[in-house]
């Protein structure tokens, strides 16, 4: 179960590594095509792998689950076009750092653990001092930040909720394909009136992988190994993350309360992962499985109550 747990962790820091990096490469690309192009490519990209991965059958998605499938496609698309439009007007930091009050939120209001909140307490000032007012800050760039904040607590709630109710990866290859095709005439408008460059392609191509496709698939995963208000709790590392691709990739230079700030949140998540109650934190049984077909039998913890796989309501402490 801890190494399980382990697994889980990192493939939590591997997904938010690849994309910040994605996000990085992706601003190469902004002075040809602008967000809105780049959006529009690696979300052809994310639709690309994940169908072939996924491969969904979408005749057997019933109704009821094409309205969270949908929800999460919307959810998708609106959060990586108002993410990159930030991080062109702002920067990637401070981009992320905004983005990132989304699952802090849903760590406030889903836990009901003392040190979980503790934690999600003390890194909140530490995002409020790295969102500080500067001489030149761009509201609208800001409020882009939060909106896609908001977009982030839907979509780790979301995704959680398709983990539980469709196997492997099928629902997440069925919304990133309705995102996908969705941007098509986005993607025409804005490539018809901005011509690409073979560069600006790469990159975007490169930040579909990175961004896109890795962690969309890796973070489906994560979620069935881990509660959603730990996985909101342990995602503050990627203000951290886009912080240092930042500094390396394109040279945007922290002042020293940023890099406290910074800190104080590493603080935070290494005290929930290295001190939290194991019974809490332990994953969910999985059984013999692979990201196509799924599992024939999972756990899961909505954020109401708990729920087994066949559907039977059991009190929290049961299935912790």
């Amino acid at each position: 179960m801890r190494r399980d747990r382990l697994v889980g962790v990192a493939m939590m820091l591997g997904s938010g590594l690849s994309t910040q990096v994605g996000a990085s490469v992706a601003a190469l690309a902004f002075p040809v095509i602008g967000p809105a192009g780049v959006v529009a490519i690696r979300q052809w990209v994310a639709a690309i792998v994940l169908l072939a991965i996924g491969r969904p059958r979408l005749r057997s998605i019933t109704a009821r689950q094409w309205r969270t499938v949908i929800g999460l496609a919307a959810v998708f698309a609106v959060m990586n076009l108002s993410l990159y439009t930030a991080i062109d007007r702002v920067g990637l930091g401070l981009a992320v750092t905004l983005e990132f009050l989304g699952p802090l939120a849903v760590a406030l209001l889903g836990s009901r653990r003392v040190l979980d909140l503790v934690c999600a307490l003390v890194a909140a000032p530490a995002v409020v001092l790295l969102m500080r007012p500067q001489a030149t800050t761009d509201y609208v760039g800001i409020g882009l930040g939060l909106l896609a904040a908001l977009c982030w607590a839907f979509y780790i709630l979301l995704n959680r909720t398709i983990g539980r109710e469709l196997p492997g990866a099928t629902g997440s290859a069925a919304a990133a394909g309705l995102s996908g095709l969705a941007y098509v005439p986005v993607g025409v408008v804005v490539l018809l009136h901005h011509p690409a460059t073979l560069a600006a392609v790469t990159y975007a191509l490169v930040a579909g992988v990175l961004s896109s496709a890795v962690p969309f698939l890796v973070d489906v995963l994560t979620l069935r190994r881990v509660p959603a208000q730990f996985f909101g709790v342990f995602m503050s590392v990627n203000p951290v993350l886009a912080a240092l691709v930042g500094l390396v990739v394109l040279h945007q230079q922290l002042a020293m309360p940023d890099w406290a700030a910074i800190l104080v949140i590493v603080s935070a998540n290494a005290v929930a992962v290295l001190f939290g109650d194991a019974a809490h934190h332990s994953p969910v049984p999985v059984g013999p499985c692979d990201v196509v077909h799924g599992v024939p039998e999972l756990a899961v913890t909505p954020a109401f109550g708990k729920v087994s796989a066949d559907g039977e309501q059991r009190s929290s402490r049961a299935t912790q």
